[in-house]
């Protein structure tokens, strides 16, 4: 409910002050976070499940595992989508609003790498680092931010 708030919050076409871009960010992690816990679980039972011949609990964790996907390919494209539509072009002025949102639109792409396969994974990889790329780029910037400010700090970890 957060995220569909926040999500509205962003459509508002506005820049969005500090304060906003976390709750933003909160809400769609929270969403997000719980999701990928449970797909991680699913896949390694339904994996487990799979190697020790039990097809009927198998087919039940892929049919989860499927669902779980579905629900991360939704919330991750709301994401992506609110960043392309609403707030990305506000950050094109650089500094800490540029490489929080290009940072934001990497992590969800490396989302959805995490469980896409062939040409979806590649394209998905492809996003990440680009996002990442554009990141870095406003982070060394002449108006970028110290290599001590935890946004900063943050798309180091998260491009590694």
């Amino acid at each position: 409910q957060m995220a569909a708030y926040m999500g509205e919050v962003a459509a508002e076409d506005k820049d969005l002050d500090p304060e906003e871009r976390n709750l933003l960010s909160v809400a769609f992690k929270n969403a997000i976070g719980a999701r990928r816990a449970s797909w991680r679980i699913v896949s390694a039972w339904e994996a487990r499940e799979t190697s020790t011949g039990n097809l009927e609990n198998a087919t039940v964790g892929k049919e989860y595992r499927e669902q779980i996907e579905g629900e991360l390919q939704y919330l991750c494209g709301s994401v992506l989508k609110t960043l392309e539509a609403y707030l990305l072009p506000h950050a094109q002025g650089g500094g800490e609003t540029g490489v929080f949102y290009n940072k934001m639109g990497g992590d969800y792409y490396r989302y959805l790498a995490e469980f896409s396969t062939g040409a979806e994974k590649t394209k998905a990889q492809q996003n990440a680092l680009r996002s990442y790329q554009d990141a870095m780029a406003f982070a060394k910037a002449d108006n970028g931010l110290p290599v001590t400010h935890p946004s900063r700090l943050g798309l180091a970890l998260n491009f590694s």
